[in-house]
């Protein structure tokens, strides 16, 4: 199921606009004192609620890592984290879409989407109806298959049908769509854009890709690398709907043009 964005949204960024997430001068540190790396050293930035954040950087720039610190996964050494104006530990509303799609094996496609249902402590009626999740990510029909007998962008749809079950105000996205073949990614894409329009879900996306960080994204977030830190929050001043055909205009090749030049001063 291939479908471009059809609702036009508004860019989610006015001054005063409620925050889903605020990072201020992050500090992480991994090792001990005498084999001491840095990953990410005074790294600030506001993420509004509502809005698509890529995030982009050479490897080893602390991108994952500063999705971990937003979901409470990693030790923070300096700074603060602020998830929906409470630290992460207090508030759990958001959930994380890996690069694997981590199914169970041995559960159906519709009973790996339940499992945060069964397993979580949200409060009774909070859950979203996971066959309607698997209908809205093009998987009507495939309720009862196995992981085993899906590709693997069929499995990753699975695995973000199954984090949106709890109705998440933030997901995190970390290189979903970074083992799959072009035209798959492609695909995925654009389901994407419209999922995040018809959930109006925060998404913070880690990508190595210059074009999918482009066409996703209101605003990138690149990262320099040693230690990782803030290169630019830049914003992509590219309209909604977007579809793949505007990958070919001189205007998205201005800003990709932009973000490798970025990415290059990084390395």
């Amino acid at each position: 199921m291939t479908v471009a964005a059809t609702v036009k949204r508004p860019d989610p960024l006015p001054a005063g606009s409620p925050l889903a997430v605020s990072v201020a001068n992050l500090d992480i540190r991994f090792g001990d004192k005498d084999n001491e790396i840095t990953a990410l050293s005074n790294v600030s930035v506001n993420i509004p609620e509502g809005a698509f954040v890529t995030m982009l950087g050479p490897s080893g720039c602390g991108k994952s890592t500063l999705l971990r610190c937003i979901a409470d996964l990693v030790h923070i050494n300096g700074g603060s984290v602020s998830v929906l104006g409470r630290s992460p530990r207090e508030g759990r509303d958001f959930a994380f879409v890996f690069q694997d799609a981590t199914l169970l094996p041995w559960r159906s496609v519709i009973d790996n989407v339940r499992l945060p249902i069964e397993v979580g402590k949200h409060a009774a009626g909070s859950f979203a109806d996971p066959a309607e999740l698997l209908a809205m990510v093009g998987l009507k029909g495939r309720e009862n298959a196995l992981p085993h007998e899906l590709s693997g962008g069929m499995r990753q749809r699975v695995a973000i049908a199954r984090a949106l079950v709890t109705r998440p105000r933030i997901l995190l996205m970390d290189e979903p769509f970074g083992a799959l073949d072009e035209i798959t990614r492609d695909k995925l894409n654009e389901e994407l854009l419209r999922l995040w329009q018809e959930t109006d879900t925060t998404i913070l996306f880690v990508t190595h890709s210059i074009p999918e960080a482009a066409f996703l994204g209101q605003h990138v977030l690149m990262l320099q690398a040693h230690p990782g830190r803030v290169k630019e929050f830049m914003k992509v001043d590219l309209p909604y709907p977007r579809s793949l055909a505007m990958r070919d205009t001189v205007e998205f090749i201005q800003v990709t043009a932009h973000l490798r030049a970025l990415l290059e001063e990084c390395l």
